[in-house]
């Protein structure tokens, strides 16, 4: 039987029980991750991400191996997870900023940002125009019920623009007709409205296709609403508000092919797993 710690955390916010709860995994040293084990805590788990952290090549590498799972697939690329796993290391004293994740994704760094967020290095996602074959604006308008005003293809993702912030709150999609889209899953957005406080735009995440049908608040999104609200705003540091019930919020920033996504986050339980 082998014991590891096990922590809940809430990224992406200072607030207990708002923005994203992520569960984070620290491996035993003796314990050679296995994906098919991760992929059973991750369900056990059931939170849209749980991150998976190896800080057996830390002495060796100077990385930190990191992986990523929701409740039904390993994903390439994950900000929460990654914010509440620097958070947790931070935290308990387990290492010193700054860190370097190796991931599916390359290296990713994460570093302190004053006395209390955390600023995370990731790639940019430069937003192209269209839909991948097969998917139409009009399809999407339907599944929406919104007013779609544009239609770009991210690394990963469909982004979406919808006519108002209004529209993005209220937005109650055909999770069916999202799941058949090509990709991760579909980023709706707007510009803020002064419903919003400090936020230049807003957003929603659904990704059916994965098992999650609505994450409270995405940072990997914002590697591809940064470019796209910054190109369309003039302004290379703008904040996203993620208007799912729980809420939360990314400060980003462009610098070249990078996004620095900034965010709190909060230990909300510690514990252990025992397999």
């Amino acid at each position: 039987m082998v014991t590891v710690k096990l922590f809940v955390v809430d990224a992406f916010t200072s607030v207990p029980f708002t923005g994203n709860p992520a569960a984070v995994c620290l491996l035993d040293a003796d314990r050679e991750p296995d994906a098919a084990w991760m992929q059973d805590v991750a369900a056990e788990m059931h939170h849209s991400e749980t991150a998976f952290v190896d800080l057996s090549t830390l002495e060796r590498t100077g990385e930190i191996g990191l992986r990523w799972f929701t409740p039904t697939v390993e994903v390439d690329i994950c900000g929460h997870a990654t914010l509440a796993s620097a958070h947790v290391l931070l935290e308990e004293g387990l290492t010193t900023a700054p860190l370097a994740f190796r991931t599916a994704s390359g290296v990713l760094r994460a570093d302190r940002a004053g006395r209390d967020a955390i600023s995370l290095d990731f790639p940019i996602d430069v937003p192209v125009a269209g839909l991948p074959g097969g998917y139409f604006a009009d399809e999407f308008a339907d599944a929406l019920g919104a007013s779609v005003i544009a239609v770009a293809r991210c690394r990963y993702d469909v982004l979406v623009e919808v006519s108002a912030a209004a529209e993005v709150r209220e937005l109650e999609p055909d999770l069916a007709v999202l799941r058949a889209a090509t990709g991760r899953g579909v980023i709706v957005t707007a510009a803020a409205d002064d419903g919003v406080d400090d936020a230049d735009f807003v957003s929603r995440f659904f990704a059916p296709a994965v098992g999650i049908d609505e994450d409270p608040v995405t940072g990997s999104a914002h590697c591809c609403l940064a470019p796209y609200w910054s190109e369309k705003l003039g302004k290379p540091s703008l904040v996203g508000a993620q208007l799912s019930r729980r809420g939360g919020t990314v400060g980003v920033e462009i610098a070249g092919d990078r996004v620095l996504l900034r965010g709190n986050a909060v230990t909300i339980s510690r514990g252990e797993l025992t397999v």
